[in-house]
């Protein structure tokens, strides 16, 4: 993730594509559903965006074929298998944004987060080629973002078969602990913001190993079929090993009713430069569109 400038904000077009309908998601969030992403900070929902599959894998190589300036191997060129990211294509990458905007996708979102409304922060494709070593290392969204707050959501859809050993990997209740975790390179694994990430400091906290402190962490993890959905909250700490498999994944960052922008002490990532919002203001609408909700 390379912190750098970009206004993702439209200054000559104020409409948005409207629903897909037959591709749409009907799906109620249920009160029990909603009660676990609250507690846990991550639910699994199973074949959600099968039908959307297809039109994301397009997109996705629609991005590799003309990356952003955000795109990042995070340092594995010259792995057997990369591992890269790119994100803030949705709105010139159209298989992105007829997703964000006619899939359904903030229904859910608004049901997970018991929120009225649904604003767009950004999308994020992240690619694990066929033998990637490379692990994703374990760390929490909030922390790299100037947004925050309880109304948080990433929704994380693989577009390939996902086993165990591959898999989104979230530590259960990581969003309630009292601070969050330091945010780290992907490539230097070293504090993003300078700080000396082993030590509370910055008012963050040290990354735990839940594999070295089994009986300390509860991990949470689904084998995954393409169109499920891994939803979980920006302060959840999560993590993955490399994949074996060809592992594309696609995800939505939205945010609810009561999240906030939140000034850092560095470049965040996606960085935005330019956005002119101060503490305590909500994300403007004309860079982070509010998405349409009773699709499907």
């Amino acid at each position: 993730m390379s912190p750098s400038a970009f206004p993702q904000h439209r200054e000559d077009e104020t409409t948005y594509p409207a629903p897909v309908t037959d591709h749409a998601t009907a799906l109620p969030i249920s009160d029990e559903m909603a009660d676990a992403f609250a507690t846990d900070g991550a639910v699994h929902l199973k074949g959600l965006f099968a039908n959307w599959v297809d039109d994301l894998a397009a997109g996705v190589a629609r991005n590799e074929a003309d990356p952003s300036e955000f795109f990042d191997d995070n340092g594995t060129s010259n792995d057997v298998g990369r591992f890269w990211d790119d994100y803030c294509n949705w709105s010139r990458i159209p298989e992105f944004e007829r997703f964000a905007f006619g899939s359904g996708i903030a229904d859910v979102a608004a049901g997970l987060m018991r929120s009225e409304t649904v604003q767009l922060f950004h999308e994020h494709v992240l690619v694990k080629e066929p033998g990637a070593p490379r692990p994703t290392p374990w760390h929490c969204d909030a922390p790299y973002y100037f947004v925050d707050g309880p109304q948080t959501v990433s929704i994380w859809i693989p577009l390939d078969p996902v086993p165990a050993e591959s898999t989104l990997r979230l530590i259960r209740g990581s969003h309630l602990w009292q601070d969050a975790v330091h945010p780290v390179s992907w490539t230097t694994l070293t504090g993003f913001y300078g700080d000396d990430h082993t030590t509370h400091s910055g008012g963050f906290r040290p990354i735990p190993d839940p594999d070295d402190e089994p009986d300390r962490f509860e991990v949470m993890e689904w084998a995954c079929e393409p169109g499920d959905a891994v939803a979980f909250h920006y302060r959840t700490v999560h993590g993955a090993r490399g994949s074996a498999n060809l592992r594309r994944a696609f995800s939505l960052r939205m945010v609810g009713d009561d999240a906030r922008y939140v000034q850092r002490r560095g470049a965040t990532s996606p960085p935005f430069d330019g956005h002119g919002m101060v503490d305590g203001q909500r994300l403007r609408q004309d860079w982070f569109p509010m998405l349409p909700l009773g699709v499907g």
